[in-house]
């Protein structure tokens, strides 16, 4: 049996605090940044849903192709790449000067984000065995809720007033995030690439993973089921702090809650993974987990005060767990494995932009309705992916043969 490698441990940490300051902390920021830039740009709610939307626009088709770079080129050179230009084109959010700038600027943001997190889901599955993938996605997941966390707790209350301005946050989020391209250049880009005598881990045609991956239906179904998860909890994080004010919150509290929801994301997520990775299967856990996202999106549309914060809860407590399942069950799809884990990923988050796309601008827009009524449609999505994920197969760790490491054998070279 292969004995861990000394890097695995440094490298998905490394992996995950990427995630939590080039992605999480960046993007949760303009939640809590609305109420100035709204206030600056002379924004309405319906654009505010449109901007915090929009960056999935060329993700739904850069997540893909990224996904294959991974599989053909390698997720570290990837990932170096991918944090480069996130964090400079992120930083030139704080130069837009209207409505139509911020939105043209977040587009091209969000096209290159999944630059990074297919790199880092790739990055999992060829370092970890199967045992450990589950925990190791969890750790991913908890980078970002991190961030998450950080990005709603201190952009708006902390932050801002030190810097002087949602402009000076956006530009200090940049310059932090592109300094962890360094350690990146120093790590090993696969297990067998840290012994001496052996090549990089095996890389197959981009059109060939492609086409491999789009033949599988376990990988759709799991993809309609990400769509309505993202759709669910991108509106919530999107309007939870306005819909909270508008039921007389103070700004604190509202933002307190969307922190609140990270909160719970972040420390539940790990018992969750450590769990899961011990369970036969993992599919009918997930299905609990979407069922409690729905739940809890529902209640938020009837309640206020201390019912609230109990929905709020529900909803953070499996809100990235329930993610990270579902890309564990990804990568241990049958006909997937580690070598084409970039590609299935990347296609998968094709339905997870669709739904940061398409579910914030038609919440916002119900709420024309009734304040309420966005909770609705978007507990309505959680509980469709909760009908595709009925007819997907399982997955169980345990399917791995003895002594695999999720990747292939190392290429002897000459």
């Amino acid at each position: 049996m292969n004995k861990p490698s000394k890097y695995q441990w440094f490298i998905l940490i490394l992996a995950a605090l990427t995630g939590a300051f080039v992605i999480g902390a960046p993007a949760t920021s303009l939640a809590v940044l609305f109420k100035e830039i709204s206030s600056d740009l002379h924004l309405n709610l319906v654009q505010m849903g449109l901007i915090w939307s929009i960056g999935s626009l060329l993700a739904i088709l850069s997540s893909p192709l990224s996904g294959a770079l991974d599989d053909r080129f390698g997720p570290k050179r990837v990932m170096i790449s991918g944090i480069i230009l996130v964090s400079l084109t992120a930083g030139m959010r704080g130069l837009a000067t209207g409505f139509s700038s911020l939105l043209l600027i977040i587009v091209v943001v969000g096209g290159l984000v999944p630059l990074v997190t297919t790199s880092s889901y790739k990055i999992s599955g060829i370092w970890f065995p199967h045992g450990q993938l589950g925990l190791a996605n969890g750790v991913l997941a908890m980078g970002m809720a991190f961030g998450a966390l950080l990005g709603a707790l201190l952009s708006a209350t902390v932050l801002s007033p030190a810097l002087g301005g949602w402009r000076h946050v956006l530009f200090f989020y940049a310059a932090l995030a592109v300094l962890f391209c360094i350690p990146w250049l120093f790590t090993p880009s696969a297990p067998a690439a840290a012994k001496p005598g052996t090549a990089e881990l095996v890389t197959v045609p981009m059109r060939q993973a492609l086409t491999r991956i789009v033949k599988l239906k376990n990988v759709w179904l799991l993809g309609i089921t990400f769509l309505g998860i993202a759709g669910c909890v991108q509106g919530i994080a999107g309007y939870l702090p306005f819909y909270l004010r508008g039921l007389g919150w103070s700004g604190a509290s509202a933002d307190g809650a969307l922190s609140f929801l990270n909160a719970m994301s972040m420390i539940l997520i790990l018992p969750i993974m450590f769990w899961t990775d011990r369970l036969r299967t993992r599919k009918w856990l997930l299905v609990a987990m979407v069922i409690t996202i729905a739940m809890g999106t529902g209640l938020l549309s009837i309640t206020d005060g201390l019912a609230a914060w109990g929905a709020i809860a529900l909803v953070g407590m499996v809100r990235d767990g329930s993610t990270a399942v579902l890309i564990t069950m990804v990568i241990e799809t049958d006909g997937v494995g580690p070598v084409y884990a970039g590609t299935a990923t990347g296609f998968v988050m094709f339905f997870f932009f669709a739904g940061n796309l398409l579910a914030p601008p038609i919440g916002n827009q119900l709420a024309e309705i009734s304040s309420g009524t966005p909770f609705l449609f978007w507990g309505g999505l959680a509980a469709l992916g909760i009908v595709s994920l009925l007819f997907a197969k399982s997955s169980r760790a345990e399917n791995a043969p003895p002594g695999f490491r999720g990747i292939p054998e190392a290429i002897e070279l000459p």
